[in-house]
């Protein structure tokens, strides 16, 4: 196990770490539940179980040479983000728990991404925000470390903006279906002081969400010129529905309407 996963397996394992994989963790929960298909991945991040909620037969965890060594609970597909073993349109959900900002090429790894999701699949990706507190406090330390600052988040890696994420997905054509922000608690180390600013939570979530130290990113692979086949029974029930209008349109009386019979 390399030195970079020892430091963020340390950062998670820590009062800042262990709120902020609650938080992503309940948005994972909430947002797979409903997304259906046959195979997920998520890549990186052990320690966070992006699809224990979601109901597809083959859900799989990628992890690169890097976490070697590290007593993984769920089963791992050693593999690169930016080479994965699978077909061209095979995965319906790619989950990217902060794969992005440890890359070496997060550009590489999200044509990837493109490349094996089927089309109107979904990625989710979770990413820490630097127009935050905490992103903030870690261009400060950065600042400081030659007279012996403390960075507060992990050193590995580039926090990527999600506005800047957002025109990465456009450019490879996925349509960003939503953005979740959170975790506005101010840059502790404590335990005890992340409980006493926990009604920030609520605070920031009405007044300045955009502030919050953590994104939560769904997107959607589009195919322009693709259209999707529905099922023959639902197309069947439209073809029904419709002439069933036709018939009323063109028989029923009006209302208040009389009929006259000659004698």
């Amino acid at each position: 196990m390399s030195d970079e996963i020892i430091g963020l397996h340390h950062w998670f394992e820590s009062a800042p770490g262990r709120y902020l994989l609650d938080w992503e963790q309940a948005r994972l929960d909430a947002a797979v539940a409903d997304v259906f298909g046959y195979q997920a991945l998520q890549i990186g991040l052990p320690w966070l179980d992006g699809l224990r909620c979601n109901r597809m037969p083959q859900r799989w965890l990628a992890l690169d040479a890097a976490y070697l060594g590290l007593d993984v609970a769920a089963p791992a597909l050693w593999a690169q983000a930016q080479a994965l073993p699978f077909a061209d349109n095979s995965l319906d959900l790619v989950l990217l728990p902060h794969s992005l900002e440890h890359s070496q090429d997060p550009h590489a790894a999200l044509r990837e991404v493109a490349r094996v999701l089927v089309p109107e699949g979904r990625v989710v990706v979770c990413g820490i925000n630097p127009a935050s507190l905490w992103g903030l406090r870690q261009l400060r330390a950065r600042w400081g470390q030659r007279w012996g600052a403390r960075l507060y988040l992990p050193d590995e890696g580039q926090f990527i903006a999600p506005w800047r994420l957002r025109d990465w997905l456009r450019l490879l054509d996925f349509e960003v279906e939503s953005t979740q922000f959170g975790c506005w608690r101010p840059a502790v180390r404590s335990g005890g002081w992340l409980q006493q600013w926990r009604w920030l939570d609520a605070a920031g979530a009405r007044w300045w969400p955009i502030l919050g130290a953590a994104y939560f990113m769904v997107a959607v692979k589009r195919v322009h010129g693709m259209r999707l086949l529905e099922p023959a029974w639902r197309q069947r029930r439209r073809r029904l529905a419709a002439t069933a209008a036709l018939a009323r349109r063109g028989k029923a009386p009006l209302a208040g309407q009389r009929f006259h019979h000659k004698d």
